[in-house]
C-alpha cells in the first residue's frame, strides 16, 4: 500500500470581487516530489500556490487542501491552545485554518521563495538578521545560536564568505546571492514543503543552473517536496518529476514530465511547447565592400570608484566595464551579445547609444559621436533602442498616440498633428495592433495593455523613425512564452521587410538561435568569443563559452 500524498488539492476555487481565477482544480504531491505548475501570465498559477498559505488578500477561497506534513511542535501547540482549526485525526484543511494557526505553518511546515528577492526582503534589516528572526520565532533560538544557524544556512546554499555576507543588506548582495539568502530563510526550519514562485526568473542562466542544482541538492538533503510556479519549460524538464499545465484557472493536463513533454495530450499544452523561437531570418553574408551600420574597434568604458585610505582624498579610482570591445555589424543582421549579469553587455549597448562615456573608435553609419549636436541628432535617429521591460519604458501618463509619435516631434518638428496621425497608425499596424483590435487604441494608455502589447507598442515608438539599428535589451525576457514567440516574429518579419541590423542583447539561447548571424559572448568587460551563430554556439572554443551555451540550452 502507498504511502499518502504530502499534500491534496481539490476542487480549489479562488475568486476575486465574484469573478473566478481558480476554477475547481484538483492536484497532489507526494513527499519528497518536485511538481512544477506552467501556464502564461494569467493563468492562476501564483494564486494557487499562494492560497495554499492565505497569502491572497482579497480573495474569496474554497475547496480542500488535505496537508500531512505538520510538524509535532505545531500539533502540540495547538492541543495546548484548545484550537479547533487542527483535528486530531491529522487530515487538517490548509484552507480551513484560521490566521493565527496559519502563522504557525508559514515558514516551519510550508516555506516559499518569491519570484524577486529584492521586494520579499526587508532592506532595513540584515540578511542574517531575517533569517535569525525565522529561527528565533519558529524554533525558540537564543539571538547568538539563531546567529551561528544564519550563518550556517548562508554557508550552506553556497553564499561566499558567509559570515561577513550575514551582516550585509539585500541592496548590497548581488541577485545571485540575495536569491540564495531567501532559500536559506525558506529552509531554515526545514519544511517539508516549498513552494518555489519563479525561483530563478530574475536571474542569469548561469545563476539559474546553480540555483536549480542547489534546490535539487538541498530538496534531496532534506526530504522536501517542492511546488514549482514557472512558464520555463527548459526549467521544468531540467528540474521537476511532474508537470500540471494551467489555462484560465484550470489544470488542463497533468502527468510525469518526459510523457508530458514526449506526448503532449491538451491543446495549450501543446501550444507551450511549440512556443520555441523558429529561425526565419534572411541568412544575409558579410561582404568586403559593405559598410558596417556600426563598427566597433578597441571599444573601453570605465567608471569611477572611490579609493579607500589616504590616496582617496586626492583621486578616484576606476572599474573597467568594457575592455577592448571590437565587432562589427552590417546592415540586415543581428549581432547577439551573450553573457552573464555584470559580463558589461548592457553597458556596451550604452555606449553604442552614446549614454555612457567611452573611449576607443566607435562609428555609425560611418559617423561618430561628438560634440556636434546636429550630427548626434543624425545618429541618434539612425539607432534606436528597445527595453526588456516596457511597463517602465512607456510613460504612464502619455497615450499611446503621444509614445508612439515622439520620435517624429524630435526628428521632424515640421509636421503637424494631422500629419503624424496616419503615420503612427501605420506605425501601430506594422507591429499588428489596429483600432479595429483595440477600440480607442490611440487614446489608451501604457496599463491597458498586456506586456505583450506594451512591448509591441515600443517597437512601434522605435520605428517611427525609420532607424537603421535597434539595440534590443532583454526584449522578451519579461514575456511569456508564447508572446515571446510572437514578439520575435515579428522582429525577424520587420528585418526582412527593412533590411534593419539588431544588436540584441539576450540570455537565452533560444532566442539566439533563431535570431542572430553573429555571437558575441562576454565575461568581466571581456569579449571571449566572437564568430557566427553556428561557430559560436555549435563549436565553442572558450571554456566560459562551452559552459554558458550547456546552461543556456
Amino acid at each position: 500500500m502507498s504511502a499518502p500524498n504530502l499534500l491534496d488539492v481539490q476542487g480549489l476555487r479562488v475568486s476575486f470581487a465574484g469573478k473566478e481565477v481558480v476554477r475547481g482544480i484538483d492536484f497532489s504531491i507526494a513527499a519528497g516530489e518536485k511538481l512544477a505548475l506552467v501556464g502564461e501570465s494569467g493563468s492562476g498559477k501564483t494564486v494557487t500556490a499562494l492560497s495554499l498559505l492565505g497569502l491572497v488578500q482579497g480573495a474569496n477561497t474554497s475547496g480542500r487542501a488535505v496537508f500531512r506534513g505538520f510538524q509535532d511542535s505545531f500539533k502540540s501547540a495547538n492541543r495546548v491552545s484548545g484550537s479547533n482549526s487542527v483535528q486530531a485525526d491529522a487530515q487538517p484543511d490548509l484552507l480551513a485554518l484560521s490566521e493565527r494557526d496559519l502563522r504557525a505553518v508559514r515558514g516551519r511546515d510550508i516555506a516559499m521563495i518569491f519570484q524577486e528577492p529584492m521586494t520579499a526582503l526587508n532592506p532595513l534589516f540584515s540578511v542574517g538578521n531575517q533569517i535569525a528572526e525565522v529561527l528565533q520565532l519558529k524554533e525558540g533560538l537564543s539571538q547568538a545560536a539563531a546567529h551561528q544557524a544564519a550563518v550556517a544556512l548562508l554557508a550552506d546554499t553556497g553564499v561566499p564568505e558567509p559570515e561577513r555576507r550575514s551582516h550585509s543588506f539585500p541592496h548590497q548582495l548581488s541577485g545571485g546571492q540575495r536569491q540564495r539568502a531567501m532559500i536559506a530563510m525558506a529552509l531554515a526550519c526545514q519544511p517539508r514543503l516549498l513552494l518555489a514562485d519563479e525561483p530563478t526568473t530574475a536571474l542569469d542562466v548561469s545563476l539559474r543552473g546553480q540555483i536549480l542544482d542547489l534546490l535539487s541538492a538541498l530538496q534531496k538533503k532534506n526530504g522536501m517536496a517542492v511546488l514549482l510556479i514557472t512558464h520555463d519549460l527548459n526549467l521544468v524538464r531540467r528540474f521537476a518529476d511532474r508537470i500540471g499545465v494551467m489555462e484560465n484557472g484550470l489544470i488542463v493536463e497533468q502527468g510525469l514530465v518526459a510523457d508530458v513533454f514526449a506526448n503532449p495530450q491538451h491543446p495549450y499544452t501543446r501550444k507551450l511547447m511549440d512556443s520555441r523561437p523558429v529561425r526565419n531570418v534572411t541568412e544575409a553574408f558579410s561582404s568586403a565592400s559593405s559598410v558596417p551600420v556600426i563598427q566597433s574597434q578597441n571599444l573601453r568604458v570605465s567608471y569611477p570608484v572611490p579609493i579607500a585610505g589616504f590616496r582617496g582624498w586626492f583621486k578616484k579610482g576606476e572599474f573597467v566595464a568594457v575592455q577592448s570591445a571590437s565587432f562589427s555589424l552590417e546592415k540586415g543582421r543581428t549581432l547577439g551579445i551573450i553573457g552573464e549579469s555584470g559580463s558589461g553587455k548592457s553597458t556596451l549597448a550604452l555606449a553604442v547609444l552614446d549614454l555612457h562615456p567611452s573611449q576607443g573608435d566607435l562609428q555609425l553609419a560611418g559617423k561618430t559621436w561628438g560634440r556636434d549636436a546636429a550630427n548626434n541628432k543624425v545618429i541618434r535617429r539612425a539607432v534606436q533602442v528597445v527595453f526588456q521591460d516596457p511597463f517602465s519604458s512607456l510613460s504612464p501618463r502619455m497615450t499611446i498616440e503621444e509614445i508612439v509619435g515622439e520620435g517624429l516631434r524630435v526628428h521632424q518638428p515640421e509636421l503637424s498633428v494631422e500629419q503624424r496621425y496616419p503615420r503612427v497608425v501605420n506605425a501601430l499596424a506594422d507591429v499588428g495592433m489596429t483600432e479595429e483590435q483595440f477600440p480607442r487604441l490611440l487614446q489608451r494608455y501604457p496599463h491597458e495593455f498586456s506586456g505583450g502589447q506594451r512591448q509591441r507598442v515600443a517597437i512601434a515608438r522605435a520605428l517611427m523613425v525609420e532607424p537603421d539599428v535597434l539595440v534590443l535589451d532583454e526584449p522578451t525576457s519579461a514575456l511569456d512564452v508564447t508572446v515571446q514567440k510572437q514578439v520575435l516574429e515579428l522582429l525577424q518579419r520587420l528585418q526582412r521587410e527593412r533590411g534593419l541590423s539588431y544588436l540584441l542583447i539576450t540570455h537565452d539561447v533560444d532566442v539566439i538561435r533563431a535570431m542572430a548571424h553573429d555571437v558575441l559572448v562576454m565575461q568581466a568587460g571581456e569579449v571571449l568569443e566572437y564568430g557566427s551563430v553556428d561557430q559560436v554556439l555549435l563549436s565553442p572554443q572558450h571554456p566560459y563559452t562551452r559552459l554558458l551555451v550547456t546552461q543556456m540550452s
